[in-house]
Formats: structure tokens, sequence, C-alpha cells
């Protein structure tokens, strides 16, 4: 192996691990603003859902596997931050499975505004499997401690619509930094 080759190779690596690390380090920047409330960020009570805009920015490029996976961890990091009923994995995975499959057939373009318009589609739908689990829950728990059906839904609606619109809002100030960084620091092929 020639010195230039291995340097090359360093320099992969090098650039790789650079890349994971602004990778989980976004993660954990939308872990830690996930629970805060700041001006201009709320609607109704609700606030942007900063993992599920992650979600949508790393699937949008990527096979519905991957962004299925990205929910699991990323749902699983909330539900730790939460409590664990109803689980945030599920929806998020839901959300970058998806969201993978939108890219795959081709229905959309990536630009911002398809972006936006995508996370506002995939919020509804995540707010609407969390309403699913609440509901699927109060069904089949006698002394289950959620409102009634015809609560939950009415709160699913308000729910859902501050959050879709509120993230759709926010979408392009984390998506547009990440896409930029992900084409840069993509790995490059060695002679």
């Amino acid at each position: 192996m020639t010195f230039s080759r291995r340097r090359r190779q360093q320099s992969e690596f090098q650039r790789s691990a650079l890349n994971w690390c602004v990778t989980i380090g976004s993660v954990f920047l939308c872990l830690l603003i996930l629970p805060t409330r700041l001006p201009g960020t709320e609607l109704l009570g609700i606030s942007p859902n900063w993992l599920l805009i992650w979600v949508v920015a790393w699937s949008v490029n990527r096979i519905p596997f991957d962004g299925a996976i990205a929910g699991l961890v990323l749902g699983l990091l909330q539900d730790a931050l939460t409590a664990h009923f109803p689980t945030h994995a599920l929806s998020l995975m839901v959300v970058g499975y998806l969201t993978g499959r939108l890219q795959k057939q081709r229905y959309i373009q990536e630009d911002i505004v398809s972006v936006a318009l995508i996370v506002f589609g995939m919020a509804v739908v995540a707010e609407t499997v969390m309403a699913l689990q609440i509901s699927a829950h109060y069904l089949l728990v006698p002394s289950s401690p959620y409102p009634s059906l015809g609560e939950i839904w009415l709160y699913q609606q308000k729910a859902a619509l501050s959050s879709a619109i509120l993230s759709s809002l926010w979408a392009p100030a984390l998506y547009y930094p990440l896409k930029r960084w992900w084409e840069q620091y993509q790995p490059r092929e060695l002679d």
C-alpha cells in the first residue's frame, strides 16, 4: 500500500468520523431543544417535533428501512426522556418508513418546500399513530387513566394541526444545514 493511498484512506476515515459526529450531535441537539419552549416555537401549548423533522431530513434520501431504523432509534431516545407509553418509536418508525418510500417512488422532489410539506403530513401521521395507541389502551384496559375516546381524538386534532404547522415552518432551519452537510461529506470512492 502506497503512502498516498494510506493517506487518502486516513482522510476518508477522518471525514467519515467527522460526519458521524455531526450527525449524532445534531440528534442530541434536537433532543435538547425538544422540551424547550422558545418564543415563536409554541402554538396552543404544542412545540415543533424536532426529532420528526430530523427523521424526515434523514429519510428523504435513503431507503425506507434506513428511515424506519432512524425513527426507531430516535423514538426510543425520546421515550427515554418521556413516558414509555404511548411510544414515540412506533410513530417515528412509520414516519421514517413512509418518507423513505415517498422518495423511493419519486413522488416528490427534494427541495425545502417539498420537505416542509412532507413534515406537515408526517406530523399528522405521527400524532395519529400516538392517538391510535392511546385509543387502543383505553379500549383494552378498563381502568385506563386516559380520557374518553371523544376527548382523545379532539385533542389529537389540535395536537396534530399545531405540531404539523410548527414543525413544517421550522423544518427548513434543520433540514437545509443537515442536507448541505450530508451532501458535502458523503464518502468518496477510493481509486
